[in-house]
């Protein structure tokens, strides 16, 4: 510590002010970081209920789109889930989609603009922009809306709406409850991954792909409640729709290591195809925005689009988790297997890009898995001696497709596991996604489910990393040179030696010690000591207005770096956490700031260190 007058150097710690005890000094820290406290219990219990809830909703979501497509294309009252591709209807099944679409148009226009698209977007943006508040009237006009969008033949999976509609309720849920905006947003997820759950049974992906596209982190006090909430909407599924897989398949025997090799190149071509497929649908949606009539009709426009395809392929209408099954089971050929995948791409990508109200996962199955079963069946055909199973190149491109698309690299692997329940397709899906997402990623910067928020100004969060200063002491960045002020000294002694612009001088902020114990009284700023509404006839300690504020050396820089941020101030003291009442130094912003050089360096600076030997020790 160096006091002013200039003292002998020296680096003994400071006694506190004998008033400042450990109970008052406790009271001037950071608060301790717990990563999981009883509040945390009780998130988890109301995602629990709101889980039960999500898929009741996802229940009643399905049976009302099996009530609309029965009644449009069959002309019968029922609410089980059936495919439009079946209906006899013939040239006039054509307009059924614009006449939906024109539904959805003015629902949009007259309801609500935000349930247009695929809902997930629009689900990130208000966790990134908006403290996890989504508007109370999304959490029914968009389930109706898609209902009426997929019954009357929209090429969209039931999941995204279920998705939407369930981070909807849990948003609604936290406006509700006496809740901090972390806890909405953690109630947001596991609305979401409830309703994922409720729809396939995945309960791990659920939590992955909230993970992956809701949170932007992985920490205990989030991941506890969405997990129990997808755990409760996985057993729904099963309790209503049996334990069975959702998308069945024969059973596929372990890749050999050329095939393994095969998958892992097929993932990288699919990479490439994601990137085509999202830069076509974002493509036609620019069409549509530079179209001179009014959003309202557009989702019309797109449904013309779906019957005129839906009438050459009737596949292409509706879910399609029929046309999964079907492809991963091998039971259609390799040219209806391309006939597929381009028609249900034509089809889909128009329709979302027209603002229509549907999901993005099931088609991207449907695609993905179209296209990696006819290259399957024709490398099984033509270089037998690779030894790829087409089933199996249809489950590694179906998740692929998705990976490469959207980023969700283990959502998409651990998807496809759980819903095909095929224990030996788990490592060329690992390869196979791997490969995507690093080939979408040097392709492409946006992702299908981020593209449309970045383009209204949103940051989307990338990589998740544990948080740098979490990972350093204080003691280990904080200045233990510290320049001191009596407090008996006056202000216009202290100013003459700030004028002389020694380096000593040169500090935002000092400590104040008392004239004899040298305790430490507060700290004061060059602003406080420059104020030129105090006289200099003053002495330092009749300018303290609180105690010091204090940190120990054994705390984080996160947890002083908060501090800071809640007492509006730019500097703490350092105490020694064995003697809590003894000063060893002082931490600035400026330090926080330094610590990062390490990082910095650790990212950016190649080195080599390898040494046949170690060094001898002196």
């Amino acid at each position: 510590m160096t006091e002013f007058p200039p003292g002998p150097h020296t680096r003994a710690a400071v006694p506190l002010a004998p008033s400042l005890d450990p109970t008052l000094a406790a009271a001037h820290m950071p608060r301790q970081f717990r990563p999981l406290d009883w509040r945390v219990a009780w998130i988890a219990g109301t995602g629990i209920v709101l889980a039960a809830l999500v898929a009741l909703v996802a229940q009643w979501l399905t049976g009302l789109i099996g009530l609309v497509t029965n009644l449009v294309y069959y002309g019968r009252i029922s609410t089980d889930f059936t495919s439009p591709a079946h209906n006899t209807l013939g040239v006039w099944a054509i307009g059924i989609p614009v006449l939906g679409g024109l539904v959805v148009g003015l629902m949009a226009r007259f309801g609500s603009r935000a349930i247009r698209g695929h809902g997930i977007p629009e689900a990130m943006e208000q966790v990134l922009r908006n403290d996890s508040r989504i508007p109370p009237i999304i959490t029914w006009l968009k389930p109706v809306s898609s209902a009426v969008a997929i019954g009357t033949g929209g090429p969209f999976g039931a999941e995204g709406p279920i998705i939407a509609t369930g981070g909807a309720l849990g948003s609604l849920l936290g406006q509700w409850l006496h809740v901090t905006a972390d806890e909405r947003k953690t109630l947001l997820a596991a609305g979401a991954a409830a309703g994922m759950a409720a729809v396939f049974a995945a309960p791990v992906a659920a939590v992955l792909l909230a993970v992956e596209l809701l949170l932007f982190e992985r920490r205990a006090r989030s991941l506890i409640p969405v997990a129990l909430a997808a755990m409760v909407g996985a057993g729904m599924h099963v309790y209503f729709d049996g334990a069975g897989a959702v998308f069945p398949m024969p059973t596929v025997q372990s890749a050999s290591l050329v095939a393994l090799a095969t998958y892992v190149a097929l993932g990288a071509l699919v990479g490439v195809a994601s990137v085509g497929v999202t830069r076509l649908s974002y493509g036609i949606e620019d069409a549509f925005e530079r179209l001179p009539i009014h959003w309202m009709w557009w989702p019309a426009i797109g449904g013309l689009v779906v019957g005129i395809v839906g009438y050459f392929m009737p596949r292409t209408l509706g879910v399609g988790y029929d046309n999964i099954s079907l492809v991963l089971s091998g039971g259609i050929g390799m040219g209806a297997m391309l006939a597929l995948c381009l028609m249900k791409l034509l089809s889909w990508s128009v329709a979302l890009g027209s603002g229509t109200s549907g999901g993005t996962l099931a088609p991207l199955f449907t695609i993905g898995g179209a296209l990696g079963g006819a290259i399957g069946i024709a490398l099984a055909t033509y270089v037998p001696w690779l030894g790829v199973d087409p089933k199996l190149a249809a489950l590694v491109c179906m998740a692929a497709m998705f990976a490469g698309a959207s980023r969700a690299f283990l959502t998409a692997v651990v998807f496809s596991f759980e819903t095909t329940q095929q224990t030996h397709g788990l490592l060329p899906l690992l390869g196979g996604c791997a490969a995507a997402f690093l080939v979408s990623g040097l392709m492409m910067r946006n992702t299908i489910m981020t593209e449309k928020i970045v383009r209204r100004g949103v940051r989307v969060p990338s990589e998740y990393s544990a948080d740098f200063l979490d990972q350093v002491h204080v003691g280990d960045a904080c200045s233990r040179d510290v320049v001191s002020l009596k407090a008996g000294q006056t202000l216009g002694e202290v100013r003459q030696w700030l004028a002389t612009g020694g380096k000593k001088a040169s500090h935002q902020g000092f400590p104040i010690l008392g004239n004899q114990g040298g305790e430490l009284l507060g700290v004061l700023t060059r602003r406080d000591l420059f104020d030129p509404a105090r006289p200099d006839e003053v002495t330092l300690d009749t300018l303290l207005r609180r105690p010091p504020l204090v940190v120990r050396a054994d705390h984080s820089l996160r947890e002083a770096a908060d501090h800071m941020v809640e007492a509006g101030v730019g500097r703490l003291i350092v105490v020694d956490p064995r003697v809590p009442m003894k000063m060893l130094g002082i931490i600035t912003r400026g330090d926080l700031l330094a610590a990062h050089a390490h990082r910095l360096r650790s990212a950016r600076e190649a080195s080599r260190h390898f040494r046949f030997r170690e060094r001898k020790q002196r």
